[in-house]
């Protein structure tokens, strides 16, 4: 196991030593990259997973409780899941930044806000999908997010009437397959992998980290992580303030 460093400073500045020797840098996040912009994430103690709502966030998520409760989901869905006033925060833009320079291979990412892209970064694999893309279930017409705060009870598509299904990965619902590949080729070929923002405790996307061979393993969360033990540089601070540089 490598250091625990818990300034944000100083993870800062360890932080961009590394990136600064690198040749390929591949970036793995979750919920905790965007917080800094507002969004909440799901675990920690201000998380969703500790609001009190009727049905648990997990069931609300789930493909089961989207067909069996499909006005309830939505109205989750368009208060707590959907968030279109919130900006990238310097995680995104330093992400971006770092791919403009050649540094960066891909940002992996467990979020479905579409901050990554908004920031300017092109080479995203969006594991759990966008909030941004919602399908209709029987012709396959694309809706955005701003249509579907645009209507009322259970949207239906304009074009045939069937049901509108956000392009998410919902609890029960497999990882689509050119994504995941996606991912594991950008981390393999990677020689720093940078995991920030997430506890890794959700499968099968924190199994991704396996395929990393690469020199250095570092990883940014504000709790600790089954990984740690394995990363050469573990960073307890917030992933916003370990990218300021």
């Amino acid at each position: 196991m490598g250091r625990t460093i818990t300034d944000p400073a100083e993870a800062s500045r360890e932080l961009a030593a590394i990136v600064e020797e690198a040749g390929k840098v591949c970036f793995f996040g979750g919920a905790g990259v965007s917080t800094a912009s507002g969004i909440p994430d799901f675990r920690s103690p201000t998380g969703l997973y500790h609001q009190k709502f009727k049905y648990s966030p997990e069931t609300m998520l789930g493909h089961d409780f989207f067909y069996s409760h499909t006005e309830e989901f939505y109205e989750f869905y368009r208060t707590r899941m959907i968030a279109l006033d919130a900006k990238p925060n310097r995680a995104h833009l330093k992400l971006a930044e770092l791919e403009d320079e050649g540094k960066l291979t891909g940002v992996v990412t467990q979020n479905i806000d579409g901050l990554h892209q908004m920031a300017g970064s092109r080479k995203v694999f969006e594991l759990h999908g966008s909030v941004h893309r919602n399908i209709c279930t029987r012709c396959g017409r694309t809706y955005s997010a701003e249509w579907i705060l645009g209507t009322e009870g259970v949207p239906h598509c304009e074009d045939c009437g069937g049901l509108i299904k956000p392009d998410v990965v919902l609890y029960g619902e497999s990882l689509e397959e050119a994504c995941i590949l996606g991912s594991i080729k950008a981390i393999a070929e990677a020689d720093v992998l940078i995991v920030g923002g997430t506890p890794l405790v959700v499968y099968p996307a924190a199994g991704l980290v396996r395929y990393f061979q690469g020199d250095k393993l570092v990883i940014v969360n504000l709790e600790p992580t089954p990984q740690d033990a394995y990363a050469d540089l573990v960073c307890a601070c917030d992933i916003a303030a370990a990218v300021d540089f």
